[in-house]
């Protein structure tokens, strides 16, 4: 394949977290445009809940407007009950749960300030740890118990980094990554009796929504070379050539990068380029 073919994920349902904006946006993005229907979720209802621009109807909206398929769905992933109520909400009305997209993330204030762990706020441990990582365990849970197993097939796709092998930004992040590629390894030994496939996926450095605030206002650290940068979308297209391949349980348990599957399955980023991938796998 070049790029996930429309149509190919025609009939699956996903369940992506953290869609408002950044890489959780762009996997909502490519699952509808390669065909399936896409639950997506996050926090911020109005363009003031967030100093940053992304709204989880903003997202959906989006997609339709492209002629995709998405549906909106205020959750903050800290509440087990909201959590449920979503994977009860597609249970009624899909009936079927095909792809999980477990991207929900706090980035905390003191994420990108290089102060040692001793300097901030403990808190900083359960925005990431919680929303990071405990998040796609309940997730996971609920998309296996409720779906996949039953049906005997699915795929669920944690958004991790490199950050699980080596240092970066911040110590409750590394740890919080570690825990998660650790996750997928465990689930996807439990799972694969049951055809269900688990995997992490590595982006490199995101065009972000934050990143391009921050380029605009002149104030990117010189270091994050923006020319070597992945777009939203390419993790999507990552996770959608995987959905669509019979084999996919090749990847399960592992953390792969997105620049790694791109070369795999023959797919670009949306420039038509090839990224760099992560600092790991350089």
């Amino acid at each position: 394949m070049t790029n996930p073919e429309t149509g190919a994920l025609a009939g699956r349902v996903a369940i992506v977290t953290g869609a408002s904006r950044g890489i959780g946006r762009g996997c909502a993005n490519a699952l509808a445009a390669a065909g399936a229907t896409v639950y997506l979720t996050g926090r911020s209802v109005t363009e003031d809940d967030n100093p940053l621009p992304g709204t989880v109807s903003g997202t959906a909206a989006e997609i339709n407007d492209a002629g995709g398929h998405a549906i909106g769905v205020v959750c903050d992933h800290r509440d087990d009950a909201a959590v449920a109520a979503l994977f009860a909400r597609v249970a009624d009305e899909s009936g079927r749960l095909d792809i999980l997209v477990n991207n929900a993330f706090i980035v905390c204030e003191e994420l990108t300030s290089r102060q040692p762990f001793w300097e901030v706020p403990i808190s900083n441990w359960d925005d990431m740890i919680d929303v990071g990582t405990r998040s796609a365990y309940v997730a996971s849970v609920l998309a296996a118990r409720d779906f996949m197993v039953p049906a005997g097939g699915g795929l669920i796709a944690n958004i991790s980094s490199s950050g699980a092998q080596e240092y970066a930004w911040h110590v409750a992040y590394g740890v919080g990554k570690c825990a998660l590629d650790r996750l997928t390894a465990d689930t996807a030994h439990e799972l694969e009796p049951h055809g269900v496939s688990v995997m992490s996926l590595w982006p490199g450095f995101v065009k972000t929504e934050r990143i391009e605030l921050a380029e605009a206002a002149g104030i990117l650290p010189e270091s994050l070379d923006v020319s070597i940068a992945e777009s939203r979308e390419f993790t999507g297209r990552a996770v959608a050539a995987v959905a669509a391949d019979p084999e996919a349980s090749q990847w399960s348990g592992t953390a792969v990068a997105s620049r790694t599957l791109a070369d795999h399955y023959g797919f670009t980023d949306i420039d038509g380029n090839l990224p760099a991938g992560p600092l790991h796998n350089r």
